[in-house]
């Protein structure tokens, strides 16, 4: 999915050509999962440059230099470490499959999307040969039916996407058979409930794409157990300001909370020159602010004995909680409130999907302050604008981003969409870097 419109090729309103022009294009994730539920990929939504798709030299330059910059964003250092290791699949259309400037995507890094709605000719033909010789591997993206179209691409698709709902069942049975017996993968899209995701994987589907992982419900939700009610109880005691003694207290209650806080403070620079041996000088050595964030993103963990970084529910609150902190910083007559309550507001914006219930009755057992539940629930005041502006990048909705940035002076749609990426690079990097390590999964 992810292919672009034209009514996203051009500047919101009251946004210059050259302020949106003089930014490169950073694209948007949506997360690929396995069977497992565990992240394998991510689809990246390009705001594409508009390319000319004339026949002549200037035109072909033209073309050329677009396509150069649209890539330029792909090879930067934030999507890199953004993807996690995992495979970027990218919408690429005619123009950009002929430029030359291709050869900037790394073969084992992308793979590349051939929506069948394009004009499958000759020359396009050609152009797959040559590209696949050079171990480019394609992905024929969102088929509707299997035509004549289709069927000119299948031998060069090494994985193909298809929207359950949109197909009899008899007939996706049979074409579910033919692909996975020529040894295609198959790529289920736009699955939003657990319920989805079940029928996916009866049809033996190898990934699925969407969202149904941060859907909470009182059947699918992430089981509640004791060290996650225990992670709970401490977010409700350092939302009021606790002493190191009341701290101290409700940590000894869950020894596997006190292991990852030792760990997690004789890891930090506080631990220089000395080993932190009590519980008490691990308090004092981390500090609140530290033990608050790791704890809050340790809440989404479930118990599986995995990588954060292939965790997607993980990753969908780290990366909102840190684009939001991020954002917050720069924006117009931003007052402190609005920035102390910016990655509070990312990080429980999907608590829902951990214990279920209704996202009210969960918000209402963590005693928030009103001005964030306000924007979690109801998308009011300026973070709601802003969970509003990072739930657009994650549908890779750029109308609706337009729309928000709109509202969140200075700050336009390419860098927002710049934030985001930096954001999720945060995140897939969280349990590795020094100032984050401790934060492990809970053993359950």
């Amino acid at each position: 999915m992810g292919t672009i419109t034209d009514s996203a090729l051009h500047p919101a309103q009251g946004q210059s050509d050259s302020a949106q022009a003089g930014h490169v294009r950073y694209p948007a994730r949506a997360p690929i999962v396995d069977t497992d539920g565990l992240l394998r990929g991510f689809e990246l939504h390009l705001r594409e440059l508009p390319i000319a798709a004339g026949e002549d030299a200037d035109s072909q330059k033209s073309t050329d230099a677009a396509a150069a910059h649209l890539l330029d964003a792909l090879g930067a250092s934030d999507v890199r470490t953004a993807l996690s290791g995992h495979h970027g699949y990218l919408n690429v259309s005619r123009p950009l499959l002929f430029s030359d400037a291709i050869a900037r995507l790394a073969p084992d890094r992308f793979y590349l999307e051939i929506s069948p709605q394009l004009t499958i000719d000759p020359a396009l033909i050609a152009r797959l040969m040559t590209l696949h010789a050079r171990r480019y591997r394609f992905v024929i993206d969102d088929v509707r039916q299997p035509d004549e179209a289709f069927a000119k691409l299948l031998p060069y698709a090494y994985a193909i996407k298809i929207d359950p709902a949109r197909f009899d069942p008899e007939l996706l049975q049979r074409l579910m058979k033919a692909l996975k017996s020529a040894g295609k993968l198959m790529i289920a899209l736009n699955i939003e409930t657990h319920e989805a995701f079940e029928q996916a994987k009866a049809l033996h589907f190898d990934l699925f794409q969407g969202y149904f992982f941060a859907r909470g419900s009182k059947l699918s939700a992430r089981r509640i157990n004791a060290p996650r009610q225990a992670l709970l109880n401490l977010l409700r005691l350092l939302s009021a300001d606790p002493s190191v003694a009341q701290l101290e207290a409700e940590l000894k209650l869950n020894p596997v909370l006190v292991m990852h806080l030792m760990r997690l403070a004789n890891s930090g620079e506080a631990s220089i020159g000395r080993k932190v041996a009590t519980l008490r000088d691990a308090i004092n050595a981390t500090g609140t602010n530290r033990i608050a964030r790791w704890t809050q993103l340790l809440l989404y963990a479930d118990g599986r004995k995995v990588r954060l970084e292939e965790d997607p529910l993980v990753q969908l609150a780290a990366t909102r909680a840190r684009f939001m902190e991020l954002a917050s910083t720069r924006l117009a007559a931003v007052n402190r409130k609005v920035v102390d309550g910016a990655f509070l507001t990312g990080v429980f914006s999907l608590v829902d999907a951990v214990f279920g219930g209704t996202l009210e009755e969960t918000l209402d057992a963590l005693t928030l302050a009103s001005h964030i539940r306000a924007a979690i629930l109801r998308r009011e005041g300026q973070l709601g604008t802003l969970l509003g502006a990072i739930e657009s990048l994650e549908r890779g909705d750029w109308d609706a981003l337009d729309r928000a940035s709109a509202a969140l002076a200075p700050l336009t749609s390419c860098e927002l969409a710049q934030i985001a990426i930096t954001a999720a690079a945060w995140a897939s990097t969280a349990d590795q870097s020094k100032e984050n390590e401790g934060l492990e999964r809970i053993e359950e």
